[in-house]
């Protein structure tokens, strides 16, 4: 409401909208309490009974506020570029205080560290990657701050390219459901920073993976402006969002005939691709698979499940080799068309069969050390054909 009431109304409509505050949660309600929330409570916003607010925001005329056609005003200038001296605890503090951090230490961003985090780059500190509106804005993402938060996570210079790529990304998705996001690395850069896509891919086991994800969390809370109970109403959250599933891809694993995701996206083998995903659900394969049950079919039951029409299972090099040499899928495109045709759901109360999944929306990401048969099956909205919730940037750009 005070977003919506202030910021909003006053910066970001040429001509102001009315707003009615209706209660949460909507979804997954009883009709009794669907009725109490339109004929029992009030709107906030005006005080009404929320029935009457509704049929006199749609019906009453303009005011002379709301008549008001001219450009927005600029809204107001951003915190101050330095901070003022103090000690190294009161500092730390005060980053927690403004909740720049994910609550664990930071390296504090000091002048110094941030012009040898800038060597990582040929790019100007000023130049601007985007400027943001949302929530609260005309904010601009320049090469200098994200270098700030790269220095507060933890980076070093040669992370910087990939991270001024991924700023082309933030904020991260969020929604009162708990979103979560996906950072796939694919091409020479991988071993350049020395990334992990080996053993423990997904686990706390590599510096680069680390912090290129955790980057993605400072950026969008403090450049991005997310924050809980201001901007921010996840129910519960998710703990993926500490380093958003940052993973590389086995590119040297995949069996012949599979290309890297990249290269499926357009991009040519030598390039180095961040690409940027947003979802919700996040299943394992709870064992091993095996070649008397067709992995095929066992992904293709737990895609059932999903909510979206997009699907990305993130596979051990082993998985894909069984699904190649044992089933037959000689490329990824040709296992994406068997999800297409086969995955079923089932419509209620009607009973109608339905097929939700489009090849082009199935993707499929081999990564990991080879030592156990399993995969994981997501809606992440990995999508090589997407660009409205994620997509690829170009690493190499930002050198």
């Amino acid at each position: 409401m005070d977003y919506a009431l202030n910021h909003d109304f006053k910066y970001t409509n040429g001509s102001p909208i009315r707003y009615i505050a209706f209660p949460f949660p909507v979804a997954g309600q009883s009709q009794e309490v669907h009725h109490k929330y339109i004929f029992d409570t009030k709107d906030v916003v005006s005080g009404k009974p929320m029935m009457q607010a509704f049929i006199d925001a749609l019906t009453l005329p303009l005011t002379e506020n709301e008549k008001y056609e001219g450009p927005a005003p600029e809204p107001p200038a951003g915190a101050s570029r330095f901070l003022g001296p103090d000690t190294e605890e009161n500092l730390h503090q005060l980053f927690k205080d403004l909740d720049y951090t994910d609550y664990l230490p930071i390296v504090l961003p000091t002048e110094e560290r941030v012009a040898n985090m800038l060597k990582g780059t040929s790019h100007e500190p000023n130049e601007v990657i985007k400027t943001l509106d949302w929530p609260g804005g005309k904010r601009e993402v320049t090469v200098e701050r994200v270098a700030t938060c790269a220095v507060m996570a933890g980076a070093k210079p040669e992370y910087l390219p990939v991270i001024l790529a991924l700023a082309n990304h933030i904020p991260f998705g969020n929604s009162t459901s708990s979103m979560a996001n996906m950072i796939l690395v694919n091409g020479p850069i991988r071993d350049e920073i020395g990334m992990n896509y080996g053993l423990n891919v997904m686990g706390p086991h590599n510096e680069a993976n680390s912090v290129i994800g955790r980057s993605y969390t400072i950026m969008s809370k403090t450049i991005g402006g997310l924050h809980s109970g201001k901007t921010t109403w996840s129910t519960l959250g998710s703990t993926m969002q500490y380093n958003n599933v940052c993973i590389a891809e086995n590119e040297e694993a995949l069996p012949e005939g599979w290309k890297p995701f990249h290269v499926q996206a357009g991009f040519k083998s030598e390039d180095s691709v961040i690409t940027v995903a947003t979802g919700w659900s996040y299943i394992s394969c709870v064992t091993e698979a095996k070649r008397e049950y067709p992995v095929n079919m066992w992904m293709g039951d737990l895609m059932k499940v999903l909510t979206m029409p997009m699907a990305t299972v993130i596979m051990d090099p082993s998985v894909a080799v069984l699904l190649k040499d044992t089933y037959g899928f000689q490329t990824k495109e040709q296992l994406g068309k068997w999800f297409e045709e086969n995955v079923e759901k089932t419509m209620q109360p009607s009973g109608q069969k339905t097929k939700p999944f489009r090849e082009s929306a199935i993707n499929i990401v081999v990564t990991g050390g080879g030592g156990q048969t399993t995969w994981f099956v997501t809606d992440f909205m990995l999508n090589r054909n997407m660009v409205t919730m994620g997509g690829s940037t170009k690493i190499d750009d930002w050198r």
